[in-house]
C-alpha cells in the first residue's frame, strides 16, 4: 500500500505540476482581457434622444457613459427589424448572403460553414457569456452560444475573475408599448405634446401625444439602464468593463421600423471606455465619430477587443480596438441595408449610402409602403394616418407613403434627412445616382443575395446550406439581378430583354420579368396576352399570380375564381403568404378589386399555427372596405 501511495503521489505531483502552468497562464491572459457589456434598447432611432438631436429624450445614464466614451453619429443597423438585425449582429454576416432576411424566418438556418455564432469564440478563450434575455435569431443554435440566457441571466454567476461578455436588453421602447386603444395626456410625464413632427406624418393630436409618449419611454430605459450600470459600480467592475449601448434598430413610430429609411436603420451607439483600456482605442474619451459602423461590425469589434482573431468568412470588420487607427476609422463612410418580409408583409427593398447621399433601390416599387401589417397597425398612429389618406386629407409628401414608389430614390440627407425628396430623376444629380446605383449593384452580386430567390424555393432547397447554396447558384442570381434591373432602363431599350426572360425556361427569370412588366405599368401593356397566358398555365404558382398582378394591377380583368384556384394550388405557408401579399396589394390600391377567401382552400395546419400569418392576411383581405 505504502508503495502504491508513493506512486500515485508522485504522479499526481507530476500532474499538478504540468496542470499549474497552464492555468496560470489562461488565469493571465483572461485578466488581461476586459469585460464586455451590452446595454440594447429596442425599436429606438437616434432621432429621439437628446445625445443626437435638440429636443429628443434626455438620457442621463447614457451621457455619463458619453463623457467617457465615444458617441457614433453614424451608426446602422443593416436590417430595420429585430429578428433580421440580430441575426446579423450574432453572425457578423450579411442576412441575404446567409438566408436570414425575413422576419421572422418560417425556418431557422443553419450558420454559414466556418462561422459561430460569436459568443462561442468570447466563450472557447475563458469568458463566461451571459445574455438577458432576448435573443431572435433566425439561425440554428448548432453549439453552446451562451453560459446563461434567460430573463435571470446574469454575469454575476461566472468563476472569481473570469472575464465575461454580458448582453442586457431594454423592452422599455419597443413597438408594442405604443399599441395603446386611446390617448390619455394625463400619463405624459410633462403634458407637453408641443415637439417637432416629422414633416411625413401628419399633425394630429393622436401623433403629437404618440411622439410625446414616446420620449418618455426612453426617460424609463434610461433610469434602468443608469441601476444596471450602478450595479457594475457597486460590484467594483466599471473600470474593467468596456460597455457599448446601442439600440437594435430604428423605430418606431409609422415609416420607421421595417422600412430602410433612416428612421429605420440608423441608431444610437455609444461605447464607455474605462481609463484601463483607454489605449487600445484609436479616439479620445469624450469624443465623437463620424465614422459609418454597421450591426456587421459588432461581431468583429468584441473579437478584437477581446484579442481574438475575426473569422474571414464574417462580412464586418473592427471598428475599435489597437488595430485601428482614427485615419483608418474616419475612412468608413459606406453602409447597406435591407428589407424583405416582415410577418406577413412581403418586399423586397435594398439601400446603399455613401456620406450624406442615400440611394434606395425598390425591386419591386407597386408595393406600397403603407401596406397592411397586422403588427404594424395595432398602432393607433398608423390607422389614423391611412384613414386621413383615404379621405384626402394629407399633403403630398404625408401622401407618399400609401403610393407607388419609384423603382430607386436618392436623397441628399445634408439637405434632406427625413428622405421625402427624391432626386433620382434629377439630371443634377445623375453622375451620384449611377456611382451609387452600381454600388448596390455590385455589392448584391457579390454576397450573392439571396432574396432574388422567393422564399418558398429558398426554404426547399437551400435551407440546409444557405451560404453553400449561394455559393452554388452565384451565376443564376447575378443573372436574376440583372433582370430585375431591366425596370431602370426604358422600356424600349429592354423590351426584347424581358420577352426573351419570359419565354426562359427558367422560373425565376419569368418571375422577374413579369415584375418588370409590373414595374413598367400599362407601358408594358404589349405584353398583356403573353402574361393572360401565363397567369393560365405556367407550371410555376409564384409566376402565375405575378403575371396576375401584373395584369390587375393595369386594370386587365382576371377572374375571382382563377385566384382561388391558384391559392388552394399553394405547395406550402411561404408560397401562400407570397400569394397573399399580392391580393392584398390588389385590395389596396385597385378601387374595384373584391375577392372573398374561403378559409377551406387552405392547408389546415398553417391556419391553426399560433399566430398565423395566412390568417393575418386572410382576415384582411375578407373584411370590407
Amino acid at each position: 500500500m505504502i508503495i502504491t501511495f508513493q506512486y500515485i503521489s508522485k504522479s499526481f505531483w507530476i500532474i499538478l505540476f504540468c496542470i499549474l502552468p497552464f492555468e496560470n497562464s489562461i488565469a493571465q491572459n483572461t485578466a488581461k482581457r476586459p469585460n464586455i457589456v451590452w446595454l440594447v434598447s429596442e425599436d429606438n432611432a437616434k432621432a429621439y434622444l437628446s445625445l443626437y438631436v435638440k429636443g429628443g429624450a434626455q438620457m442621463p445614464a447614457i451621457e455619463a457613459l458619453a463623457k467617457n466614451g465615444i458617441v457614433f453619429n453614424n451608426a446602422f443597423s443593416n436590417a430595420p427589424v429585430c429578428s433580421v438585425a440580430r441575426s446579423t449582429i450574432i453572425s457578423g454576416c450579411y442576412a441575404p448572403r446567409t438566408g436570414a432576411q425575413y422576419h421572422r424566418g418560417m425556418k431557422k438556418v443553419s450558420m454559414p460553414d466556418g462561422i459561430e455564432m460569436f459568443p462561442k469564440y468570447l466563450k472557447d478563450a475563458g469568458y463566461y457569456t451571459s445574455n438577458n434575455a432576448k435573443e431572435d435569431y433566425n439561425y440554428i443554435e448548432k453549439n453552446v452560444v451562451w453560459d446563461e440566457s434567460s430573463v435571470n441571466a446574469s454575469y454575476k454567476n461566472r468563476k472569481l475573475g473570469q472575464p465575461f461578455f454580458h448582453v442586457q436588453n431594454f423592452g422599455g421602447t419597443h413597438e408594442g408599448q405604443l399599441h395603446f386603444s386611446e390617448i390619455d395626456i394625463s400619463k405624459l410625464d410633462n403634458q407637453n405634446t408641443n415637439i417637432p413632427l416629422f414633416p411625413y406624418h401628419p399633425d394630429t393630436p393622436i401623433f403629437r401625444f404618440t411622439n410625446a409618449y414616446y420620449r418618455d419611454l426612453h426617460k424609463k430605459v434610461d433610469k434602468k439602464i443608469g441601476a444596471f450600470i450602478k450595479e457594475l459600480e457597486v460590484d467594483s467592475l466599471l473600470d474593467n468593463t468596456i460597455i457599448f449601448y446601442y439600440a437594435d434598430h430604428g423605430g418606431v413610430l409609422p415609416r420607421s421600423k421595417g422600412y430602410v429609411y433612416e428612421s429605420g436603420l440608423q441608431v444610437p451607439m455609444v461605447v464607455y471606455i474605462p481609463e484601463k483600456w483607454k489605449a487600445i482605442f484609436p479616439m479620445e474619451r469624450g469624443s465623437r465619430s463620424d465614422a459609418f459602423v454597421e450591426f456587421i461590425d459588432l461581431a468583429p469589434t468584441v473579437l478584437n477587443i477581446a484579442g481574438l482573431g475575426v473569422p474571414e468568412k464574417m462580412d464586418g470588420k473592427p471598428f475599435l480596438g489597437n488595430t485601428l487607427s482614427t485615419n483608418d476609422l474616419e475612412q468608413r463612410t459606406t453602409t447597406f441595408g435591407y428589407a424583405d418580409r416582415f410577418d406577413e408583409k412581403y418586399d423586397l427593398v435594398r439601400s446603399f449610402r455613401q456620406d450624406n447621399y442615400k440611394y434606395i433601390r425598390n425591386y419591386q416599387p407597386f408595393n406600397i409602403d403603407g401596406l397592411f401589417n397586422f403588427y404594424r397597425y395595432r398602432m393607433l398612429a398608423y390607422q389614423e394616418w391611412q384613414m386621413l389618406f383615404k379621405t384626402d386629407k394629407l399633403n403630398k409628401i404625408q401622401q407618399q407613403f400609401f403610393l407607388p414608389r419609384s423603382p430607386e430614390s436618392l436623397y441628399d440627407l445634408k439637405t434632406d434627412p427625413n428622405e421625402v425628396h427624391n432626386l433620382a430623376e434629377d439630371p443634377a444629380y445623375r453622375s451620384v445616382l449611377l456611382d451609387l446605383r452600381s454600388k448596390l449593384q455590385q455589392k448584391v452580386k457579390e454576397m450573392p443575395d439571396l432574396g432574388f430567390y422567393p422564399e418558398a424555393y429558398f426554404l426547399e432547397n437551400g435551407l440546409e446550406n444557405p451560404w453553400q447554396f449561394g455559393q452554388e447558384n452565384k451565376k443564376d442570381i447575378e443573372k436574376l439581378i440583372e433582370i430585375a434591373d431591366l425596370s431602370l432602363e426604358t422600356f424600349v431599350k429592354v423590351k426584347d430583354d424581358i420577352k426573351l426572360a419570359l419565354e426562359s425556361k427558367n422560373p425565376w427569370k419569368r418571375y422577374w420579368a413579369l415584375i418588370d412588366c409590373s414595374t413598367f405599368g400599362n407601358e408594358a401593356s404589349f405584353f398583356y396576352t403573353k402574361a393572360e397566358e401565363m397567369a393560365q398555365n405556367d407550371p410555376e404558382n409564384l409566376v402565375r399570380i405575378r403575371a396576375i398582378e401584373f395584369l390587375t394591377l393595369n386594370d386587365r380583368p382576371i377572374s375571382s375564381e382563377l385566384i382561388l384556384e391558384l391559392l388552394k394550388r399553394a405547395n406550402s405557408e411561404s408560397e401562400a403568404i407570397l400569394m397573399l401579399n399580392t391580393v392584398a396589394l390588389l385590395k389596396t390600391v385597385k378601387s374595384g378589386f373584391n375577392i372573398v377567401l374561403p378559409r377551406t382552400i387552405f392547408n389546415p395546419q398553417w391556419l391553426a399555427k399560433k399566430g398565423s400569418l395566412v390568417n393575418e392576411r386572410i382576415k384582411f383581405i375578407n373584411k370590407k372596405k
